[in-house]
């Protein structure tokens, strides 16, 4: 019997990636054939974003263009993952070829879904939690790299900042189990994978319902007890992604600085720098709070990597609150930022705020910090020159064919002139030239 393919696409964040991973895996153990092309799919899934309104409505674009693309051959679309949960079955009305929608937690009970979908059932709908006895873990051959592996740590969010539908969409904070977690690290060590991305909408919210085995490791948190329990496995290199700042304790850093494989990077989103802003966005911080996280990160024993998120044009936000904003900014003098507009998404507290501030002045602010932040890019990279990295290299540069393209254990894009194979190798390399978004450098032995 012919098996059926199914194609998936994903919008969003790591957690979606990791969901999609998680998708192909429990797919192609059911018989499904999983393929990376939509154009010769039966099933085409769609695993969406709603973080902003721009992202969900991709999502409604790509159906349409299928539609175009595929008008003279029948197939299904499922609608899965955080604008499935949020808008259910109304999404039934985008289209005659959407059958299923599958809510965030509806991963594991895909195959089952669609069987449902194929044996005729119309418009076949699951928003339900995440049932006891699913597990978490991947195949490895589902995994979007041979190197590189996004484990998640805790899924959900409790912090309910006005704008954000995650909370909505994802549901409340639920942390795996640390012994999952570490076995998990285990076997991709054994399988070959050099660097683990911890991942969780934040992560540093970690918190099991028993410390399985974390007992064995120091830590003034559940999460720097973890990181020293993942460190302990010997993979060589550990990130980790979203923390949110009201929950970093100092002791993530001394962990850090403890274990050299806990890569030199935080990421550390401070939406504004105005207290007034902050306040009215619900972040449970002030911009002191904040400056005094930075700071215990600042008198860490290595040199870490800072990145962060801002919002501009938040209902109500001035431009003395703007200005604060870039105040901020210079003091932190951040290694990268993601920058964006403030977007209503409906059913946030936010929502029911007067978006006053105009498109115009959403995006002049946009330039100005991107602006400000180009500047301190170039200067922080430019500090780089001379220097010596540990670079992971992931493939061939999509803007050079002759180049090799690898991320720092800081998480810094570098690229060297090298036609050998280095694809999955770690080496050291000196930075000789800085770009605002990359480095460039050769490898040591090639060093005159």
């Amino acid at each position: 019997m012919k098996k059926t393919n199914v194609y998936i696409e994903t919008f969003g964040c790591q957690m979606n990636v990791a969901d999609t991973e998680r998708a192909a895996t429990r797919l192609r153990s059911a018989g499904y054939m999983v393929v990376n092309c939509a154009d010769i799919a039966d099933i085409v899934l769609f695993n969406t974003c709603s973080v902003r309104a721009r992202a969900e409505q991709k999502v409604f674009t790509r159906v349409g263009e299928l539609n175009k693309i595929r008008r003279s051959k029948s197939f299904i679309v499922g609608i899965m993952g955080c604008v499935a949960q949020l808008e259910g079955e109304s999404l039934f009305n985008i289209s005659k070829s959407v059958g299923l929608v599958a809510g965030t937690q509806a991963t594991d009970r895909l195959p089952q879904l669609l069987e449902r979908v194929l044996t005729g059932e119309n418009n076949v709908i699951d928003l339900a939690e995440r049932q006891s006895g699913e597990e978490w873990n991947v195949s490895t051959a589902e995994r979007h790299s041979p190197y590189v592996a996004f484990v998640p740590i805790i899924e959900g969010c409790n912090k309910f900042c006005t704008y954000c539908i995650v909370p909505y969409s994802r549901g409340r904070e639920r942390s795996r189990p640390a012994s999952d977690i570490v076995k998990e690290v285990i076997k991709l060590k054994a399988a070959g994978y050099h660097e683990i991305h911890l991942i969780g909408q934040n992560v540093n919210s970690y918190r099991p319902k028993t410390g399985e085995g974390l007992e064995l490791f120091s830590g003034a948190t559940f999460f720097s007890k973890l990181l020293r329990a993942v460190a302990a496995t010997g993979v060589a290199r550990i990130k980790f992604t979203t923390s949110f700042p009201r929950d970093f304790h100092s002791d993530i850093v001394t962990a850090m600085d403890e274990h050299e494989n806990l890569c030199n990077w935080i990421h550390l989103p401070v939406q504004s720098g105005s207290d007034r802003i902050l306040r009215l966005m619900k972040r449970g911080y002030n911009s002191s709070n904040y400056m005094r996280r930075v700071e215990e990160i600042r008198s860490g024993r290595r040199r870490y990597a800072l990145t962060s998120d801002i919002i501009v044009g938040f209902p109500g936000e001035t431009a003395e609150d703007f200005n604060s904003t870039l105040k901020l900014i210079e003091r932190c003098q951040y290694d990268s930022l993601y920058i964006f507009k403030y977007s209503v998404r409906r059913g946030t507290p936010a929502a029911n705020l007067t978006d006053d501030v105009s498109i115009v002045e959403k995006s002049e602010r946009f330039i100005m910090i991107e602006k400000l932040q180009k500047k301190i890019q170039a200067q922080i990279n430019n500090s780089y020159v001379g220097e010596t990295v540990s670079v992971l290299f992931e493939g061939k540069s999509a803007k050079s064919g002759n180049d090799m393209t690898g991320h720092t254990t800081c998480n810094k894009v570098i690229n060297i002139k090298d036609t050998s194979n280095l694809e999955g190798t770690i080496n050291n390399v000196v930075v000789t030239d800085a770009k605002v978004n990359s480095l460039y450098g050769v490898l040591v032995e090639n060093c005159p």
